[in-house]
């Protein structure tokens, strides 16, 4: 026997503000039933796990021990603009002059992630 990942699950100060960024960074929706307000959101996600916004009295105080990677369908510069006006800030720039590299950027709350590079960006650098 074994389990199934059901969510991944993030503490955050707002669940259904923070849902709402992520809904936007996926182009996925939130769960027909969130509303504002609420102390749990979901972000449905096509397959695999769901992601899970649970509302939690204290901030976030050190780095995340887990974290997201994101693949862009565009480029990784594209998409770190795109994240950047949607809320999003850049916490720690390792992109290299090569194209190689990520970079890590944070949610409203401070939740770190990753923007990697696109299949096309990998595919540039191969040839």
């Amino acid at each position: 026997m074994v389990s199934v990942m059901q969510n991944v699950a993030i503490d955050c100060a707002d669940a259904y503000e923070l849902a709402r960024f992520w809904s936007e960074v996926l182009g996925r929706p939130l769960h027909r039933e969130d509303r504002p307000g609420d102390p749990e959101t979901e972000v449905m996600l096509p397959e695999g796990p769901l992601l899970h916004f649970n509302q939690v009295p204290e901030p976030k105080t050190i780095k995340n021990r887990i974290h997201l990677c994101l693949r862009p369908t565009t480029t990784r510069e594209e998409e770190v603009e795109r994240l950047l006006a949607l809320g999003a800030t850049l916490v720690d720039d390792r992109r290299e002059p090569d194209g190689a590299g990520w970079a890590v950027l944070a949610d409203p709350e401070g939740n770190e992630f990753c923007v990697l590079r696109s299949a096309a960006d990998r595919a540039a650098m191969s040839s």
